[in-house]
């Protein structure tokens, strides 16, 4: 029995010596209080801001609140399991999101988790949500043109590779539109594309995602997505993410489109955020750091020099405003932010003009330096003759007979006003917008039906592709109209409009 004890001691013994007693400290804390997606935790004194916190039951929040006793917290996720009492503790990890060139083709919540159904993705670099900006040195000036096949935006407020340009109008005017139509026009122009979409229903969601498979526009584009039905952590965190996606892609020089859709929501996610988290409230209710909130988010869209990789990420922000009110907090704010704004209205989009772009009110404060000077040609008087044409249609409704100088005013602005329709998705190229354009600005529709203004493009534009191919290809490829070229223009619109007499006013 004696011997048993003593060799069960020798067993004791020689396992106590080989067991390693070194222990690791963790910076734990207790939940003081938990509600509504936010809580209050005693303890974890040396937490950072932005750090992930590990609620446990695979559950991490965020630290957003560093005050003197306690941190407040925003679970990101369903914290059911969550109660007063619990233990939680520090990961050292600030927020970032894993990604590969595996993310193209894919939808994403903002922490990098499929909501495709398909494969987990396997990240090969974790990108930080919360980054400075590039610094002045690093960039250089926006001279190369990003094309969004729309003719309004391309040829009357042209954006360049690395500018911030707001689409800012009321709900239901087409700015999702925009940005889908202007994804659709990157296929073949080297551009890697990111869709944000915050607070939007998952059903359309699923309409999107669908229109850019069945384009095949998925091929280069990636989703990040944080439904209406998402926390307002998730939709807070969705632009970082998108951002965060946009910049792995710049650090290997690639041209990059982000759109985020919309920023109104992203702006009352962080609004309620606060609110619960008892910031105090300014004006309308939003925080007094809400302008940074974007600011942090847009300065980081650039165009880096050479010796920084070259690459560029080009935002396009929307913001739905209320009965056209453009004066409101968060308008104000992004109109600020950015390098210009598209705007639409509801009056033009009600009376069939799509897009309803207001060519008055919207102006492009960058991109007329990277415009294709074919497009800087033709596009030149557009602007002067849209405005001449509606000054001229106020005025003309007081008065039954003008004289033969209004009326061909009148009927020159009917014109190029109807050559600005289109289906927006049915972006076209930089050459075959010039040959609209030119056949609009130089009065060769002035003979044209204004009725029958897009039967007319539909036509011209096939006829262009299939017995005028080489001229187009010669636009593209020179980018300048020549007087060469002026010739050969002129006379391919005169033999069209010639030939299809059916399309001429009766």
């Amino acid at each position: 029995m004696k011997n048993n004890q003593d060799a069960l001691q020798q067993a004791l013994k020689s396992i106590i010596a080989e067991t390693n007693f070194t222990t690791t400290p963790e910076s734990v804390g207790t939940v003081m209080q938990y509600g509504d997606g936010v809580l209050e935790i005693k303890g974890l004194e040396d937490v950072q801001a932005g750090e992930l916190i590990d609620l446990g039951g695979n559950l991490l929040g965020l630290a957003l609140n560093l005050k003197k006793n306690t941190t407040g917290v925003v679970a990101l996720g369903s914290g059911e399991h969550i109660k007063a009492g619990d233990t939680v503790k520090r990961t050292g990890q600030i927020l970032s999101i894993g990604v590969s060139d595996q993310i193209l083709g894919r939808v994403v919540d903002p922490l990098g988790q499929p909501l495709d159904g398909g494969t987990a993705l396997k990240p090969t670099k974790e990108m930080p949500l919360e980054k400075v900006a590039p610094g002045v040195m690093s960039r250089q000036s926006v001279s190369q043109a990003m094309m969004t096949g729309i003719k309004a935006i391309d040829a009357m407020i042209p954006i360049g590779r690395g500018q911030r340009e707001l689409i800012i109008g009321d709900r239901g005017t087409g700015k999702t539109a925009i940005g889908l139509g202007t994804i659709l026009n990157q296929a073949d122009q080297n551009m890697i594309c990111i869709y944000v979409s915050i607070g939007q229903k998952r059903s359309a969601l699923a309409q999107i995602t669908q229109l850019l498979t069945a384009r095949g526009a998925f091929n280069y584009t990636a989703i990040v997505a944080a439904t209406a039905s998402s926390s307002a952590a998730e939709r807070y965190l969705a632009p970082y993410s998108g951002q965060a996606i946009a910049e792995y892609f710049l650090e290997k020089g690639k041209d990059v489109l982000i759109i985020f859709d919309d920023l109104t929501k992203h702006a009352q996610a962080y609004r309620e955020i606060s609110l619960l988290l008892r910031r105090p409230s300014g004006r309308e209710a939003y925080p007094g750091d809400v302008f940074y909130l974007h600011s942090r988010l847009l300065e980081r869209a650039c165009r880096l020099n050479k010796n920084h990789g070259g690459g560029s990420i080009t935002a396009l922000p929307i913001i739905e405003t209320q009965a056209n009110d453009v004066s409101a907090y968060i308008p104000t704010n992004v109109i600020s932010i950015t390098d210009g704004q598209i705007y639409l209205e509801t009056d033009l989009f009600n009376a069939g003009m799509k897009p309803a772009v207001n060519v008055g009110l919207s102006v492009s404060r960058v991109g007329s330096a990277a415009q294709v000077k074919s497009m800087k040609q033709v596009a030149g008087t557009m602007k002067l003759d849209l405005a001449q044409y509606r000054e001229l249609e106020a005025f003309a409704q007081f008065s039954s007979d003008l004289d033969e100088r209004t009326k061909a005013q009148l009927n020159r602005g009917e014109r190029v006003y109807n050559t600005l329709k289109q289906g927006w998705d049915k972006p076209l190229k930089m050459e075959e917008q010039v040959v609209v354009i030119y056949a609009a600005v130089h009065g060769l529709l002035d003979e044209i039906a204004a009725n029958k203004i897009q039967d007319w493009e539909e036509s011209y534009l096939q006829h262009m592709r299939s017995a005028e191919r080489a001229l187009l290809k010669q636009i593209a490829k020179e980018q300048v109209l020549s007087e060469q070229i002026d010739k050969k223009l002129v006379a391919a619109i005169k033999s069209f409009n010639t030939a299809h007499p059916e399309l001429k006013e009766s």
